[in-house]
């Protein structure tokens, strides 16, 4: 059985149809593009940046005035010295020039001025620690030892308690020998550094330090020892 194909279904009577168009279409195109140019594209240039306008500052010009310096005064006329000579023969007068401060006769007074003289105040001499020549006592550190011992009375509170040892007191002695400011500087007991103290200041004077063949102050420790039979 032969099968037959319906008349609209049948493409190939419509090929040449469509295909003329399609010719038409791509020609249309063609055409269209060569007439196209790029005077008809308008490029929107704007960017939404606005430029600000500066105002440019207007300097002015000033010229320097010129200072008219007045013309140097002139200068003064030499004047020619005129030596008049004179003769030998001629008589000249002379002229006594007499003094008016004082006359022959005016006595001439003198006063005196007494001229006070202050006194200036002794500045405070310096102590050594250690010179040339130190202190002694009048008859050495024996005698200075036998007369610590001769003259301390031991406290009877201390002998009581049995309180005993060695203080250590510290004088200067002056320029005259003289025993001052004396100190403890190491103690035992309140009653035994009384003691030391009181035999210290009443010893005799010493024999003063020297210093480049001078008397002066010298810091002089001496140990008080007190001791229980």
């Amino acid at each position: 059985m032969e099968i037959k194909k319906s008349p609209k279904a049948d493409l190939e009577g419509k090929r040449s149809t469509w295909l003329l168009v399609g010719y038409v279409v791509v020609l249309a195109v063609l055409f269209v593009s060569f007439e196209w140019s790029q005077r008809d594209v308008e490029v929107a240039t704007d960017t939404g940046i606005v430029e600000q306008a500066f105002e440019e500052e207007i300097i002015p010009i000033t010229q320097q005035i010129e200072e008219v310096k007045a013309p140097p005064p002139p200068e003064a006329p030499s004047v020619a010295e005129i030596l008049t000579i004179v003769d030998d023969d001629a008589d000249i007068q002379e002229t006594a020039i007499a003094s008016t401060e004082f006359s022959e006769t005016e006595a001439i007074e003198v006063k005196h001025v007494e001229v006070v003289l202050e006194e200036e105040e002794p500045e405070e001499e310096t102590i050594f620690q250690v010179v040339e020549v130190m202190p002694e006592f009048p008859g050495g550190m024996a005698a200075c030892l036998k007369y610590l011992s001769q003259n301390i009375k031991y406290p009877v509170m201390a002998q009581e308690n049995g309180i005993q040892g060695r203080v250590i007191v510290q004088f200067v002695v002056n320029s005259d020998g003289s025993i001052v400011d004396p100190m403890v500087v190491r103690s035992v007991d309140p009653s035994l550094d009384r003691e030391a103290l009181r035999v210290i200041q009443s010893m005799p004077k010493w024999k003063p330090g020297q210093q480049r063949g001078k008397a002066v102050r010298v810091r002089y420790t001496v140990p008080v020892t007190f001791k229980l039979q």
